[in-house]
Order: C-alpha cells, then structure tokens, then sequence
C-alpha cells in the first residue's frame, strides 16, 4: 500500500471518529461523570494522534496532543468538565477537521499553525496541574499511563476484522447491474408467461427468486440508519443555544429508522437547515419561556419511522409558534402576496407562506438566518426525491414540521395502467394502448365501474366529476385530459384509481389497469425534467418505454390540490360531526306514549320475562336474573303515574335491561318496536319530566327518554337527579371507561348542546386530541391504566392541548379530597351522576375558554 493509500484510509477512519466524537462531547455536558464516555473520547483523540505523528503531520499531533492532556485530566478525576472546557475541546476538532480538509485536497498540512488554540489548549492544561494536589505528571506521562491503563484487548475477531469498506462508487454501480437484472428477469418473466415449457418455467422462477433476493441483499448495502445525519446535530443545537443565549435539550427518537444512502444525503442539509430554524426562530429564550409559563429549557424533537412504505421525520420544537398574522404583513411588504390575497387566507395556508423564496421574518441578517434562502429549498429539494412536507404550528405553544420520504429512489413497487389514445400510436402495446405507472407508495385501492349503471354513479358538481365513495364524493381526473391526448368514451367500463396527493384523495380515470410490477426508475431527460406529470421512466418486460407519472404533479394540473388542506380538514371535521351524531336507537312503546327511543349503547340487554316469575320486595317488583336481584320499574307509570300499567298485565313482559358495573335495573315496556340506525338532526326540548324531547328518528318523530329521570323516578339511590341546566357549548371529550356511564353522560350533553367524543381509555383520548379540536374534556379518575393522572400529565405536554380545560368525573369523597390536594392539572371536579352540577362546572369552562386566566384549579376552589 502506498503513502497515498495509507493517508485515505487514515482521512476516512478519523472523520468516522470525529463524527462520533461531536456527539459525545454533547453528551459528556449531561454526563460528566461517566468513565465510558470519558475513555471513548480520550481513544478517538489518541488515535488520531499517534497515526499523525507516525504519517508526519506535526501540526495535527501537536494540537491533539494537547487536547489529549486535558481529556486525560479528565478522565484521571483532575479536573472538572465545564462549558468553557467542552467549547475548546470542540474548537479543537473543529481544527482537526480543517486540517484534515486540507490534507485531503493537497496531500500535506497547510501553513497555519493554530498557535493561538494551542497556547489556550496549553494554558487549561497547565491550570490543572497547577490545581492538582501532589502535581500531576507531564503530557507524555498521561498519554503513556493512558496506554498503559486501557483495558486489553478482547480475544477473538474484533468488529474491524468483520466489515470491510466500500467504495460508494462501486456500490452505485452495483444497484445499477441490479437493476438492469430485474428488467432482463421482467423480459424473461413476460416471455415465459406466452410459452408452455415446462422446464423454461421452473428455470424462469427460479431466476425470478434469486433476482429478488440479490436486489433486496444489495439494495440494503446501501441502506444507512438516519442517526448518521441525526450524530452531528447535538454539536449544532448546542453551539447554536450558547449563541443565542437559549437553553434548549434535544430529544431524538428513531436513529435507527433505515434509508437509502441517495435519500440521506438529499435530506442531510434540509434537516439541518431546519433544526436551525427551529433554535433561532421556535424555542425563546429562557426569560420569556418563564414569563410565558413555560420551563426555561425548551425541547425540540427529531422522530423517525416507518410508515406505508415510507419513512416519516417530524421535527417539533415547544416555542413560540407561528404568528399568521405577522407572516401576512410581511409577504405583503416584500411584495409576495397582495393585501386581499392575504385578508382571504386561512392560517394553513399562511403557514405555508414560510416556503417561498425571498421570505424572511428575521429582523436583521445573521450567520443563522435572515437572507430569505432556506425553508423554500428545503421544499424544494425535499420534493426533489418524491416527499412531501408538512408545516402544523399553534401559537405559543409550537411548531412541528413532518417529512415524508420514500426509502429508495432505485426500485420501486408500481402499477402499470393504460390509456388508448385517439390518434394512432405505433409505440402502444399488444394489450391496446399507451402504458404507464403509477408507484405504489400513492395507491389506495381500485374501482372498476361497468355499464350505464357504473357511469350513473359519477356526479357532476359545478363541472366537475365526483364518483360517491362510501358516502364521500371522491373527485375524478381523467388522465387523457391531463395529459392531452384525447378521451375515448367507446367503453363499457370505467377503472378508478384511487390515489393519495399529500392530503388529498382523488380518483384517476384510465383506459385499463394491467398489472403491479416492481420498476426500476430512470431519471428523465432534461428536456423533459420541466413536466411535472412525470417522475421518470423505466423500461418494461418486452423492452419498451414507459413513463412513470407523479401523482402531486397531475394532483396540481388538474386544480385537485388547488382546494386549501384547511378546506379538506373542515369537510373531514364535518362528516366526522355527521358521523358522531349518527347513532342507533332503541324503538319500544309504552302507555300512550305510541314511539320511545333510548340509545342502543345504553342497553345492556333486552329480555322476555314469565309474570310468574316476578316478585315482590320492599314494595317494588323484582326478578331473580343472572344470580342477582334485579328491580323492574314499569315505563307507562313512572311517565303517566295514573295511566292504565299494560306492561304489568302481559306475559311475558318485555324489559329493557340497563346497568352500570355492579347496578342493573329493568324497564317493563308495551312493545319493543324495532332498532334504527339515523342521524338526528331536528330536536324539540320537551318540559315533561321523563322525557328529554322530540326528534325525527326513521323519518317519525319519536320521543326521547330521559333515562337519567326515569331510572332516578324508579330507584332514586342510583343516583341524584336535578333539572339539567341547558348550556351552549363546543366539543366536549368524554374519556370515561364505564360505557354507560358514558351514554348517559353523552345524552345530557347532547341535549344541553354540546358535541360529543367519546373515549374509553388515556390513549383513545390522546388519539382524539390530535384528531380533533377539543374544547373542554371530562375524563373519569378510574381512566385506564392510571386514574386520568396520566391524561392530564401527557396533555399538559404536548403542544396545542396544554390549554384545554378538564373536568374530573369523581365516585367519591376520597378522590374528591384528592382532586383538591392534587389537582393533576384538572380544573374543576364532579360527581358522576350529579349532572346538574356537572353542566355547571362545564358551561363555566367552556364560557372561560377565551379567557385562560378564569380557569383555576381544581385545588383553588372555595
């Protein structure tokens, strides 16, 4: 191996190290006691020095010699580690990185000599000593005893003698052979599939199996886990929160999510760029943190995962959000926007103002920001390979970005679609038409419509065709249209693919769909890299071209992603408002009353009971049912006292069975009529006791129950019962185990006016939070798996919830004395089924909603 040779390998094993070695003098700051970390770094140091010394590079051993010192005061119990030590062992690698460049890219040191650092590095060594009870022996006597001390070698293979490295070049041109194998084995699999030769078929499938296999086995040599780009931004946030006098911890979950090595290096500067943002614009500085009631550390967040074939990264901070507001005024005034576009924007879409060019919000131009060059070609580039980015910020409490990225650019899964053209094309296939494809990652699913019958179900609303997709209208786009080569409308059939755009669903309308195969993907032209339907090419089993469409692209020129993403989320909000009045009721008859309902969810059971076997007890009737005693209460008497009691006549009685954990009680009605599934939309309040209105329910009004009436009126030990008071309010979250303590909590609600969520455990509450903007929540202390405290401490943690008010539903004394030693963030607490005082306590949570200072807690009530 020549000098040349033996330079390279030591260039690439030390910036392997120093990599690794900005982190963990991050870390060291945390944990300056932990021997491991000290002796981890105090080896890297050692390393690069001795190897410089041995290939003559005198400034290099002479500046890692003296950081060498002062590591191994450090980790002999010297001295202590400060921020000012941590900055000067950082400056020096800093150096050791600048003089590796130029070793790099001239074969030799430069000029420069660093006296300056050196002197400094000389200086904190020398005040050490100086300190050091006894003295302390010299740099070679550190640097000798640290050999001497290092733990000795473990026997056996070490990791060095198990990986071998490879040049990225090779491995390029690897994944290219690879995929020219994958068409070839395409080529060899579409001929076989006209051929009945037995032997060309076993051969073919065991090409086929090898193929894939040897595509999977090189396709991750090249995967590499996101914590390579994650290593260095511990240094980043750190030397960025000194600079601006900002305490901020950074927390990362996932480093080990896998990528492709073209994708690490295309998101490795948008990221950064990023977390810059997120230290000079989110997180405040700690004076305003604490005058804003926030800790004076703030917390920015790195998460990666796997999800639907591509990996997810979402970058949050805890600070000062997004000012819309101050985003308008400024667009405005540098000219991007005109006044009226900005007084009709929703605040999604003057979020996304961030990602134009020019725009800046910063005061002054920094080294860190303020040029007006940044969020845009993070977009930009992070589109570049197929991903999406999304901005989600509320004001004062955050901001979070997410990216969404596909694993490889190489080979990927796609559908092969085909569109006949008007004009006659001799590049079309044997199966007619003009193929194309679609990747995988943006499918959902395939409707195939035949016949008239088929075409009848596609609407038009203002010229634009719908189809009605389980209840939903699913726009369409004709792909000849996009494309412009003229529709044909001589078929029977219409073949929908339904495709995902960022945020939007839309349906693709296409000649014919053949198959999915997996595609290896060529970049197209450049003149044709100014098409945005177009993704790239590949070529297909029998050697012909096809191109690959990009779904955002067609999404946009056909005015499908024109609709504002708050638009989309008002008309999710919406059906899901339709959907959560949606309920199935239970219909029966009772006296004169000829149409009754109650929910279905608040029954336990419906049963027919022999009069025979009814009896009497402490003046109310009763049945031995399921080892218990259950009391019955006849409807017709408990709601028209004087009435004729058919029900008590009739064998057997029908009974409506309700309980609540270890209470059952059942209603004796004239007839159960039927169970109807309907969305209530007309009400009348009704002032009768025993009845909470009226409502068309299977298009016939029908009274409503008023089971919290009823079953007080039969058994007033259940629970006490008041007038309801009616209140207007917003969404209100009932996270309650108990399912009927839930529907009754519900009913009353819903009556009084409020919209309701329900909710039966603290992760199916968190879950809603983030689906949904909840107003108030009401959340029971036996919530699962620990009594609501754990709710209300991860609501109070997450940005954008932390504000909303909280109801305790209490059983007891006990937990009411708890809720007012230790309020657990709850702002008020009520019996379960005083539902009276509980609409009060609501309506003045919900009347305090503008105003955060009204709410106290639970333990500062009178």
């Amino acid at each position: 191996m020549d000098d040349q040779e033996v330079i390279r390998e030591f260039l690439i094993e030390s910036n392997e190290n120093l990599a690794r070695l900005d982190q963990e003098m991050v870390e060291l700051e945390k944990r300056p006691k932990d021997p491991q970390l000290l002796a981890s770094i105090f080896r890297t140091i050692h390393t690069i020095k001795g190897t410089c010394g041995f290939l003559g590079f005198a400034s290099l051993e002479a500046v890692t010699h003296l950081s060498e010192n002062i590591l191994s005061q450090l980790r002999d119990g010297k001295r202590e580690i400060t921020p000012e030590l941590v900055t000067l062992i950082l400056e020096t690698v800093d150096v050791v990185k600048t003089i590796m460049v130029g070793i790099e890219a001239n074969g030799r040191e430069g000029p420069e000599a660093y006296d300056e650092l050196r002197e400094r590095l000389k200086a904190a060594s020398v005040a050490a000593s100086a300190d050091a009870t006894g003295g302390a022996p010299g740099a070679d006597a550190h640097a000798t005893s640290s050999e001497a001390d290092a733990p000795a070698a473990p026997k056996g293979p070490s990791v060095s003698d198990s990986t071998i490295r490879v040049d990225v070049v090779l491995l390029d041109k690897l994944m290219n052979l690879v995929g020219e194998l994958v068409l070839a084995r395409n080529q060899i699999l579409q001929f076989n599939a006209h051929q009945e030769d037995s032997t060309l078929n076993a051969t073919s499938q065991r090409l086929n199996l090898i193929t894939t296999e040897l595509q999977e086995g090189v396709m991750k040599t090249r995967m590499q886990p996101i914590g390579v780009v994650w290593n260095k931004l511990p240094r980043v946030v750190r030397d960025l929160a000194t600079s601006f006098g900002k305490q901020i911890r950074l927390e990362m979950d996932g480093a080990d999510t896998e990528l492709d090595k073209t994708i690490i290096e295309a998101i490795k500067d948008p990221l950064t760029h990023i977390v810059r943002n997120c230290c000079d614009h989110g997180v405040e500085k700690p004076e305003v943190r604490i005058r804003n009631g926030k800790p004076a550390q703030g917390t920015l967040t790195l998460r990666a995962f796997h999800e639907g074939g591509q990996v997810n990264i979402e970058i949050a901070d805890d600070g000062a959000g997004i000012d819309v507001q101050i985003l308008k005024s400024k667009a405005v005034q540098l000219g991007l926007i005109r006044m009226e576009q900005a007084e009709r924007m929703t605040d999604r879409e003057a979020s996304a103002l961030v990602f134009l060019p020019g725009f800046s919000t910063a005061a002054k131009v920094t080294s860190v920001s303020g040029r007006g060059v940044g969020m845009d070609v993070v977009k930009t580039n992070i589109e570049k390979i197929g991903g999406v980015v999304d901005l989600v910020s509320r004001l004062g409490e955050g901001t979070t970005l997410k990216l969404k990225i596909p694993l490889t650019l190489a080979i990927i899964p796609g559908l092969v679609v085909t569109l006949r053209e008007r004009r006659s094309a001799p590049r079309e296939s044997e199966g007619g038409g003009v193929r194309y494809v679609i990747p995988q990652v943006s499918l959902l699913e395939l409707i195939r419509l035949e016949g008239d019958t088929g075409k009848r179900q596609i609407e038009r609303i203002h010229d634009t065709p719908f189809y009605r997709r389980r209840g939903s209208l699913l726009p369409l786009v004709y792909l000849a249209d996009v494309l412009k080569v003229g529709r044909t409308d001589d078929s029977g059939v219409v073949n929908i693919v339904v495709l995902q755009a960022e945020d939007r669903q839309f349906g693709l309308v296409v000649d014919g769909i053949s198959d999915t195969q997996e595609i290896v993907v060529k970049p197209l032209g450049k003149q044709l890299k100014s098409l945005n339907c177009y993704a790239g090419a590949t070529i297909m089993g029998d050697g012909r071209v096809a191109l690959i469409l990009d779904v955002s692209g067609i999404a946009q020129l056909s005015g499908v992603a024109r609709e504002s993403r708050d638009k989309a989320g008002a008309e999710m909000q919406r059906r899901d408002h339709a959907d959560s009045e949606r309920q199935t009721f239970l219909l029966f008859r009772a006296g004169s009353f000829e149409r009754l309902a109650v929910p279905l969810s608040l029954v336990a059971r419906l049963e027919e009971i022999s009069l025979s076997k009814i009896e009497h007890a402490g003046g109310k009737r009763v049945v031995q049912y399921r080892g218990r005693i259950l009391q019955l209460a006849s409807l017709a008497q408990l709601l028209e006292p004087d009435a004729v009691d058919n029900a008590a006549v009739q064998d057997p009685a029908q009974v409506v069975v309700f309980n609540n954990a270890e209470r059952s009680i059942g209603i004796m009605v004239d007839q159960i009529l039927d169970i109807v599934e309907d969305h209530v939309s007309i009400r009348q309040t009704a002032a009768r006791q025993g009845l909470l209105g009226s409502a068309v329910i299977g298009k016939k009004v029908t009274d409503l129950l008023d089971l919290h009436a009823v079953i007080h009126a039969a058994d007033d030990g259940w629970f006490a019962s008041q007038e309801a008071q009616r209140a207007s309010g917003a969404t209100v979250m009932v996270a309650e185990p108990s399912p009927f303590v839930r529907g009754l909590v519900r009913t009353s609600l819903e009556m009084a006016g409020y919209r309701v969520i329900e909710t039966d455990s603290t992760h199916g509450a968190l879950q809603e939070l983030e689906r949904h903007k909840i107003d108030v929540v009401l959340a029971g202390l036996d919530l699962p798996p620990d009594n609501g405290c754990g709710l209300m401490q991860a609501m109070r943690r997450l940005p954008g919830v932390a504000q909303i008010p909280a109801l305790a539903l209490i059983d007891n004394a006990e937990q009411a004395k708890t809720c007012r030693e230790h309020p657990q963030g709850f702002s008020d607490y009520q019996t379960k089924f005083d539902r009276d005082a509980m609409l009060q306590s609501l309506a003045r949570l919900a009347s305090a909603l503008g105003a955060p200072e009204a709410l106290v807690p639970a333990g500062g009530r009178g």
